[in-house]
């Protein structure tokens, strides 16, 4: 695999700091059975989601699955990272409006999206302002074309990952802002609902958070879920029922339980997909271990049966 012919010169970006499968800055690198490191959530989607039984470097053939934290490595990529971010953090505001139009007006484009994603998630993390700047350049808009491409290319493993990313973007604004700068009705056209309703059922453990936190914001402002619901089926509910019932993630959990709820409350055809989807067991095995789903199910449990 020639590396460097797929690399962005105009980036200062370390060769060995990079996964060999996404091409972008490794967060948690491991090393596998013929020596090659790669970012840990890369390398087993490649294992285990995709089913492959090669290093995607070599291309040779491999029955040793185990994987090796690279400890020396990680050392030093935060280290890097971290002067990288204090940099962009120091930039003058013109600079840095500067910045933020330049990737918004290549992103769509550059082969190297994750990159230019991370980049912005950097930058709107800087102040108000710099968020405020992001909305009114046509961040969203942009973030939902690459959010939306998971539709089409839903196989190919680079768009997967890119539509993570922009999506961790959105959750991010969620998170810093209130609704006088991310306005949840600008995510909730129905190819958008519909990419983040696959994210749910088929990302990684924080594309689900990503997915679920805009979900609840969406419950909140009154959402029609019936097309949602309808398109998605019973894939849309297991989804948040193993949600649910995950005692790890509380946070995420009671997110789920929130969003349940309201689409269950729309209309009796959601009702009985999630009856199909094994709603009613799922909560009724919940109760006893948990208060927090049980007051709320108690609240609600006429309107999921009926």
């Amino acid at each position: 695999m020639e590396i460097e012919k797929t690399l962005d010169p105009t980036m200062d970006f370390p060769q060995d700091f990079r996964c060999p499968i996404s091409m972008e800055l490794m967060k948690n690198p491991v090393t596998i059975s013929t020596g090659v490191t790669y970012e840990q959530k890369n390398i087993e989607k490649w294992f285990f989601t995709y089913k492959k039984k090669t290093c995607p470097a070599t291309m040779q053939s491999i029955d040793n699955f185990n994987t090796t934290p690279n400890l020396t490595l990680k050392s030093l990529i935060q280290t890097w990272y971290k002067n990288d971010l204090s940099q962009i953090s120091s930039l003058p505001s013109s600079m840095m409006h500067h910045e933020l139009v330049s990737l918004l007006n290549t992103i769509e484009t550059t082969p190297f999206k994750v990159s230019s994603l991370k980049k912005l998630k950097s930058i709107i993390k800087v102040s108000d302002q710099t968020r405020v700047n992001f909305v009114k350049s046509g961040g969203v808009e942009a973030l939902v074309k690459i959010i939306v491409q998971v539709l089409t290319e839903s196989s190919d493993f680079a768009t997967f990952t890119t539509c993570e990313e922009a999506l961790g973007i959105l959750h991010q604004l969620l998170l810093l802002d209130d609704e006088a700068i991310l306005d949840v009705r600008s995510v909730t056209s129905p190819d958008c609902v519909k990419s983040m309703a696959i994210m749910l059922q088929r990302g990684s453990k924080d594309a689900r958070v990503y997915a679920i936190s805009m979900f609840e914001k969406m419950a909140k402002s009154k959402f029609d879920w019936s097309f949602v619901a309808q398109e998605q089926g019973i894939d849309l509910f297991k989804s948040l029922l193993d949600l649910v019932s995950d005692e790890i993630c509380t946070k995420e959990s009671s997110c789920a339980l929130k969003v349940l709820i309201d689409i269950l409350t729309s209309s009796k055809k959601t009702r009985l997909k999630a009856i199909e989807a094994g709603a009613i067991c799922t909560l009724i095995e919940l109760l006893p271990e948990s208060n927090r789903v049980a007051s709320t199910f108690y609240e609600k449990t006429d309107k999921i049966v009926v």
